[in-house]
């Protein structure tokens, strides 16, 4: 299986939640379903029915997370230079609206349009990757092409 590149920080975070998953949700959902196992009749007792579906919920989300950690393939972005590649802090400016952004390109387990991380596949990304400072990138969205200019870039 391919690996999958995470910096250390969305490693981290990822950790963190499935150790919040496994020694703090799963047991209260274990005390949950006991619970309501003692009100009796299970065929109609709606909250062990949610009780075993927020179960089934966290279960898979500790199988996903157990996946992504063991193939993970944790980047220094402190180690890198030169043209924009994964771990990359970008700073653009809209060359339309000179409106700037920033954002860190990350992998997709870690990306957060909304806190800065930038998914290395999406389409900004790919148009920014392999791109130097100054240079101008086209990139096609759902409500037309945009175009940026890279004013500076960081690997921290």
């Amino acid at each position: 299986m391919d690996k999958i590149p995470l910096t250390q920080a969305g490693f981290d975070k990822l950790n963190g939640e499935l150790k919040h998953l496994k020694t703090v949700e799963r047991p209260a959902i274990i005390k949950a379903i006991a619970e309501a196992r003692e009100h009796g009749d299970l065929s109609e007792n709606a909250e062990y029915h949610s009780a075993k579906e927020k179960q089934s919920f966290i279960e898979g989300r500790v199988k996903e997370l157990e996946g992504v950690i063991s193939l993970a393939d944790v980047i220094d972005p402190t180690k890198l230079s030169g043209s924009i590649k994964f771990g990359a802090t970008v700073e653009l400016v809209d060359e339309d609206t000179d409106e700037e952004k920033n954002y860190q390109i990350v992998g997709e387990y870690e990306a957060d349009i909304d806190a800065g991380l930038l998914n290395m596949k999406s389409p900004l990304a790919r148009a920014l990757i392999g791109k130097d400072e100054g240079d101008s990138v086209d990139v096609k969205t759902p409500g037309g092409t945009r175009s940026y200019e890279i004013l500076s870039i960081t690997y921290k």
